[in-house]
């Protein structure tokens, strides 16, 4: 039977969805450009990880591990946690679109933070639940805005500690605060993808989860692991909601060399350790040089994780800049979509890369007046 229609539509919460972005590699004119716009680790990462993953192509005619167990037993004994109790999925990304959509659907809706990870609004849309944005404090998470959105029709509330693209950390204290408002029912996500470059590792989230049913941590091996190309990441929850992300995950969703190499990852306690101390160090060296460009207007959020976002507040934009270091061959992130057209977010890169990417905005700068 005949409906008007002369092709598949998709359904109107689909339509509504502004697809993600990814941090660009490459200028407007198809230049290869230093790319600090997606947050990657400039050191690369543990040649054991590389080596680990080389070795796995023997096995590519065989399916991997579809429940990862040795990587479960690998992450548990890192960060001391119960094995069973986490699920690992390709990337963190699908674990957040996967408990959207666990407990979330038409009707229901999902908070997240404004200025918070693009991911979350795109989950809430894919399950029709309503989005709803609590405003920001100076960037980051406001734990009574949030509290104050929080209804019977609450489902999922979003947090990313340390948040991106802003780099700010809400304190413990707040989180638990955030987490004795919400009712039982309500998941709390606490997004940890820039956990590991906190000084104490963030363990406080993982304890809330271990005390209640109804709090998940999510982290990735994308960041201070330096594997962004194999898209593994985890989740950590009580039983409950870990089995509910087994129901709907795909199957076979992590790949045996992506498996292999977290194993070796985690192992490479040096690595990490290094990666931490290189970003700990470039991050204050350039907050200090964007300090020194106040005059021109520029503001660094204070950030807890391995970028900055910098904020313009003088005559000269954040887009002049912007193209202005395509020019002169870097690549950062704009995000006027998520309402921070006046700030860039600048990885934090290698010793050359900072100097040079520092040097040349300058360089703008003071080309601007």
């Amino acid at each position: 039977m005949a409906r008007g229609m002369t092709q598949p539509a998709a359904k109107p919460w689909i339509n509504a969805i502004h697809a993600y972005t990814p941090g660009k590699a490459k200028g407007d004119d198809g230049r290869v450009l230093i790319k600090l716009s997606a947050n990657e680790n400039p050191l690369g990462c543990s040649d054991h990880a590389a080596a680990a993953l080389a070795e796995a192509r023997s096995t590519l005619a065989r399916y991997p591990d579809p429940a990862a167990h040795a990587l479960r037993e690998a992450l548990g004994k890192a960060y001391r946690l119960e094995a069973d109790q986490i699920v690992c999925g390709t990337g963190s990304d699908e674990l957040l679109n996967l408990i959207a959509m666990g407990y979330a659907g038409a009707g229901d809706e999902i908070i997240y933070v404004r200025y918070g990870f693009a991911v979350y609004d795109i989950a809430a849309r894919k399950c029709a639940a309503t989005v709803v944005v609590a405003p920001d404090k100076d960037y980051g998470t406001d734990v009574d805005a949030l509290l104050a959105l929080v209804n019977e029709k609450t489902r999922v509330v979003f947090v990313a500690n340390p948040n991106n693209p802003t780099g700010t950390l809400c304190s413990d204290a707040e989180i638990a605060r955030l987490h004795a408002g919400l009712p039982a029912d309500c998941v709390l996500v606490l997004d940890q993808a820039y956990g590991e470059y906190l000084e104490d590792d963030g363990p406080a989230a993982f304890e809330l989860a271990r005390r209640n049913a109804n709090v998940l941590v999510t982290r990735t091996f994308s960041k201070i692991y330096g594997l962004a190309a194999e898209r593994v990441g985890w989740a950590y929850g009580q039983p409950g909601l870990i089995e509910t992300l087994n129901r709907i995950r795909a199957p076979f969703n992590v790949t045996s060399a992506g498996q292999a190499a977290a194993i070796a990852a985690l192992a490479d306690t040096d690595f990490v350790a290094n990666s931490r101390k290189h970003n700990l160090v470039w991050r204050d060296w350039m907050a200090g040089e964007i300090a020194s460009l106040a005059n021109h207007g520029l503001k660094a959020i204070p950030s807890w994780a391995n970028f900055l976002m910098v904020m313009f507040e003088g005559h000269v934009s954040a887009e002049t800049v912007y193209n202005g270091l395509m020019d002169e061959g870097y690549i950062v992130r704009w995000l006027p979509g998520q309402g921070l057209a006046n700030g860039l977010r600048i990885t934090i890169g290698s010793e050359a890369e900072n100097r040079g990417v520092m040097a040349a905005m300058r360089k703008i700068l003071e080309q601007q007046g």
